[in-house]
């Protein structure tokens, strides 16, 4: 009994020693990522390469089959596609300017020390990038309804015409930029604020020395400073506007006459409404290299260079 007994003791001395073999001050840290890195695996990397390969399949009769690429031939041949794009990039290229120049103006402003209750008037500014997309787009119905909408009471009050801001094309477009302008500026205010306050203040009184006012301190020492901070906001509003779907769809639904109907919603339709899996990934993967090469322009247009 006793020479069995030294034989397990030894298995287990083995087992012990090939064990702690595994967790050496080399792998440890890897051990400790490892969970980590499964979870971007399975819940990023692998949607992304399923997706792509989808966008090559279409279903013939409920089964997926490769159709190499038709589903981008047929993309580009699209004009509802074309009209979506259309309605995304104007939103782009008017709400965004607006914005960023409101978050800068913001910033400056709630950067001085001459506003009282600074705290409160950022909190104030930041919290409708808090609120619920759903929830801010239902308040704007409330707002906007063209007949019983309290900026239409407004309106009729001070004498001036109702408008039709959810059932016409023009305001439809305008409603949008105004829900997006109130929810994300103070969000870039923010940014930009941050951005503020790594200022070095000796800049502002060698100018004031030198007799230079507030404006022209503005527009050749805050600006050129915030550079990096605005190309900053600038690529992130892009790409968010460009992602553009709750406040459409919820304000508009995409009407009138596809007039607010933009990219992602037409995805959206596609792939959720339609079960057209493939058409959808393809319009994903057009519009990633849409995002992408915006992207790349930015960052050439707004880099230092010597």
């Amino acid at each position: 009994m006793s020479n069995m007994e030294n034989v397990n003791s030894e298995h287990a001395q083995e087992k012990t020693k090939t064990k702690k073999k595994w967790i050496t001050p080399k792998t440890f840290p890897y051990i400790l990522v490892f969970p980590a890195v499964l979870l971007f695996v399975v819940f990023t990397v692998y949607p992304v390469i399923s997706s792509f390969l989808l966008s090559f399949q279409a279903s013939e009769g409920g089964v997926m089959s490769f159709v190499g690429f038709q589903n981008y031939i047929r993309l580009f041949n699209d004009g509802l596609f074309y009209q979506s794009l259309i309605n995304t990039f104007t939103i782009l290229i008017i709400q965004v300017p607006i914005m960023i120049t409101l978050a800068i103006l913001l910033a400056v402003m709630l950067n001085s020390a001459l506003i009282r209750f600074n705290g409160f008037f950022r909190v104030s500014f930041f919290l409708p990038s808090v609120t619920a997309l759903v929830t801010a787009s239902i308040v704007f119905i409330i707002l906007l309804d063209g007949n019983y909408g309290i900026v239409n009471y407004v309106l009729s009050t001070i004498g001036l015409e109702k408008v039709s801001w959810l059932n016409d094309p023009f305001w439809a477009k305008v409603s949008i930029m105004l829900v997006v302008t109130w929810r994300w500026t103070g969000y870039n205010m923010v940014i930009l604020l941050a951005g503020l306050q790594n200022v070095s203040q000796d800049l502002y009184e060698s100018a004031s020395i030198d007799g230079a006012g507030k404006v022209r301190q503005f527009f050749y020492i805050t600006l050129p400073q915030l550079k990096p901070v605005i190309l900053f906001t600038v690529v992130l509003s892009t790409i968010g506007t460009l992602q553009l779907f709750d406040e459409p769809y919820i304000l508009t639904n995409g009407g009138p006459n596809n007039s607010t109907l933009t990219v992602i919603m037409y995805l959206y339709d596609q792939g959720f409404r339609y079960f057209d899996f493939g058409y959808a990934s393809a319009i994903a993967y057009v519009l990633v290299i849409i995002i992408a090469v915006l992207s790349w322009i930015q960052l050439r247009l707004g880099s230092d260079r010597d």
